[in-house]
């Protein structure tokens, strides 16, 4: 007897087929028919657990962003890796190597944000809702460094917000951008960041 699926399974099996759907189709031109052949979860079945095709799409946002946070606040306490500096910079590195590694979901994610923009759905509440726990997570880090005397007193809300925006707008001209010189971004961040060291 073949064992049983549960719900969160499921949901997960579809989630991976959705993404290797889009990553192949491009996001406008996936369809549900596809997903469901994909994954082995009928269409009707689909519905039921995760909704239409906008909703499958930012619930893989929402699995994808919350296991690099997760990844991300376990490295940003790990001292072993350097002081705050050098933590904020390897999660600042890895979230821009995960950029470019995975270019063409990115580049699926403007898709999407500009389809659902056309529909009138605005995206910055919605980003900000994504993002909010790497943004603490910098200014917590900036905040830390500044009390333990590697960071040289500032603001550090904003410092965390323009490292936050820098780290974006990288990201999207990874998406935008095939021949974009990701170590050239590196440096210039990690030379921002030397402008702050203590």
């Amino acid at each position: 007897m073949p064992r049983k699926i549960n719900k969160q399974e499921r949901k997960e099996i579809i989630v991976k087929a959705a993404l290797e759907v889009f990553e192949k189709e491009g996001y406008r031109d996936a369809n549900l028919s596809t997903i469901a052949e994909l994954s082995g979860v009928n269409r009707p079945l689909i519905y039921n657990i995760l909704g239409d095709k906008n909703a499958i799409f930012y619930y893989a946002v929402k699995i994808v962003t919350d296991k690099m946070f997760k990844r991300y606040s376990t490295m940003a306490w790990d001292e072993s890796l350097g002081d705050d500096i050098k933590r904020i910079e390897i999660i600042i590195d890895d979230v821009l190597d995960f950029a470019a590694s995975n270019d063409t979901a990115l580049a699926n994610l403007l898709e999407f944000m500009l389809s659902e923009k056309k529909r009138g759905v605005e995206f910055e509440e919605i980003i900000d809702n994504r993002t909010v726990k790497l943004q603490i997570l910098l200014k917590r880090l900036i905040r830390d460094g500044i009390r333990t005397g590697t960071i040289k007193k500032c603001n550090y809300s904003e410092l965390a917000k323009n490292l936050f925006n820098l780290l974006e707008s990288i990201c999207f001209q990874v998406a935008f951008f095939k021949t974009y010189d990701l170590a050239s971004a590196k440096k210039l961040i990690h030379s921002y960041l030397d402008f702050f060291k203590a």
